[in-house]
């Protein structure tokens, strides 16, 4: 996600704890937000399938995905 989505969600953030959001900065928050969590989850997902557990005998295991 670039930085100034990230900055943009920060901002409204901010401003949402000082005023009540309009209704268009709502629905723009929470498609930013949207984007954001499914980027992280990509990130993580990647992350996760490139783990390998290695066990006290030297073997490497790759991290099994619980369904």
């Amino acid at each position: 996600m670039e930085q100034s989505k990230m900055d943009r969600i920060s901002e409204l953030t901010r401003l949402s704890r000082e005023r009540v959001l309009t209704e268009a900065e709502q629905v723009e928050r929470a498609a930013l937000r949207s984007e954001y969590l499914a980027d992280w989850r990509r990130s993580t997902i990647a992350v996760l399938e490139n783990t390998y557990i290695q066990t006290p005998d030297g073997k490497k295991h790759k991290l099994q995905r619980i369904k």
